[in-house]
């Protein structure tokens, strides 16, 4: 069998121009194409959650899959490799009509499978060192590294809530009602006041109600 996959990233780009230029190559070759995939998906999303997974399952031991780039079956080069060695593991033939790459089980394909998993260990290499690098980096200009207590998450409830807060403050709610109401810590609530003058001004108010830690 010889399967025809397409892919594009959004609905605003066409499947139709792939078709084409992979038909163009049927007729080159002189092979029919037995069967369409297609789907409009993000690349990065994982190989075995798409339809492009159902295929590589689908296929069998002498069938063929012809896409238009190597770059539609993945975003990620380590993917990419990782599907190419699945095809070569089940003997299934991989060809690209843009770049004319044929994988199969010649020697010349396993000598370029070879080269693309160099360049992805080196890629995922070049990632890591660039990750720790500016890591390091933040950490010697002072940044305190990891998710700090009561984080942004937990103060974009307050943000999303504010004239409730307010409407709370001004029914003389404690502060630890409010953050109960919210589950959200003191600290969180201490630095969502700060950065909110009204809610200063309404607590200044409402001091004999309201208690706060300094």
């Amino acid at each position: 069998m010889i399967a025809g996959y397409l892919r594009v990233s959004t609905g605003r780009q066409h499947l139709a121009n792939q078709k084409e230029e992979i038909l163009r190559y049927a007729a080159k070759k002189q092979i029919n194409v037995d069967c369409w995939v297609t789907e409009t998906v993000s690349g990065k999303k994982n190989e075995k959650d798409r339809k492009l997974g159902q295929l590589l399952r689908k296929l069998k031991p002498g069938d063929t899959l012809i896409v238009t780039e190597i770059s539609r079956l993945s975003r990620t080069l380590t993917e990419i490799m990782e599907i190419m060695a699945k095809c070569l593991r089940k003997n299934i033939t991989l060809c690209t009509t843009k770049e004319g790459y044929t994988f199969d089980d010649s020697i010349n394909s396993k000598v370029l499978c070879f080269a693309f998993g160099l360049v992805a260990e080196i890629e995922r290499n070049l990632i890591s060192m660039r990750t720790k690098e500016a890591l390091a980096l933040r950490k010697a200009n002072g940044v305190v590294l990891g998710r700090r207590k009561g984080s942004c998450t937990k103060l974009n409830i307050l943000e999303n809530n504010l004239d409730e807060v307010r409407e709370m403050l001004l029914a003389h709610h404690t502060v630890l009602e409010i953050c109960r109401h919210f589950g959200i810590s003191r600290e969180t609530f201490n630095r969502f006041r700060r950065s909110h003058q009204e809610i200063s001004s309404l607590m200044s108010e409402n001091t004999p109600r309201i208690r706060i830690r300094p």
